[in-house]
């Protein structure tokens, strides 16, 4: 996008899960003035500020461990201590191949805390304040998995359809707060975390979700698919019926 969709101000956004490409993209797409500054939470400072030297604005890095939930408010309450959060981007989260998880259920654990429970711990603390000022944006990055998880990757599906549940109701406590919460629903995306994976009807890309989280934040939406038609298919996937579910390899 050639201009920004938010407020002519610079702005101050955090985005949780600071490596992820897909939230990378989001950033990118906003238009942030030179002025505003992003905050990319992770584990690794060095992977974090060169990963944002392409956003063209102040870049910052913060010390995020999706599973250290102990330590969320605390991170929070010093954001916006310091001058409050406009935007916050949900994007922490892992994707391990099901085979592995059988082996390791452990595993799984750290799937559930990343992909969910610290999404939860976080936002809860970031609603709190965004109510409070009565202002704010949130997004959510969910996914096609969250409609009918699957035999290839149950956990994976269930970490999904968890954050999808808790951010709409999430969105619905904070109706008339003045905070706003987008749920971004991509299919597929190709990129780093599914890289040598076979590609899936109606796969889409980072910038692709970026580009359309940026035209649904420029609107009054509160879901965005991405690429559209996928919502069709997630309402077609809800009515088949489960011996045939079974049957599906992917």
């Amino acid at each position: 996008m050639s201009a920004s969709i938010l407020p002519t101000r610079p702005q101050r956004i955090l985005l949780l899960g600071g490596t992820s490409e897909i939230g990378l993209a989001i950033v990118a797409a906003l238009g942030l003035s030179p002025e505003s500054e992003v905050i990319l939470a992770g584990r690794d400072e060095a992977r974090l500020l060169a990963a944002g030297k392409a956003l063209g604005c102040e870049v910052r890095a913060v010390p995020f461990d999706a599973t250290a939930t102990d330590a969320h408010q605390a991170l929070v309450d010093e954001l916006f201590a310091e001058g409050g959060l406009d935007m916050v981007i949900s994007a922490a989260g892992i994707l391990v191949p099901q085979a592995e998880l059988d082996k390791d259920p452990r595993q799984a654990a750290t799937m559930i805390e990343t992909n969910f429970t610290g999404h939860v711990s976080t936002l809860l603390a970031v609603a709190g304040h965004m109510r409070a000022h009565g202002r704010g944006t949130i997004v959510v990055l969910s996914s096609i998995a969250a409609i009918r998880p699957r035999k290839a990757n149950p956990v994976y599906g269930a970490t999904k359809a968890g954050l999808d549940a808790f951010a709409r109701g999430l969105a619905d406590s904070l109706h008339g707060s003045g905070v706003r919460m987008l749920l971004v629903r991509p299919g597929f995306v190709i990129g780093r975390m599914t890289e040598g994976m076979p590609h899936a009807p109606l796969s889409t890309t980072p910038e692709a979700v970026g580009a359309a989280t940026a035209r649904a934040l420029a609107g009054k939406r509160d879901v965005v698919w991405v690429p559209a038609k996928l919502a069709l298919l997630a309402t077609a996937l809800k009515f088949i019926p489960r011996p045939l579910w079974r049957r599906l390899e992917r």
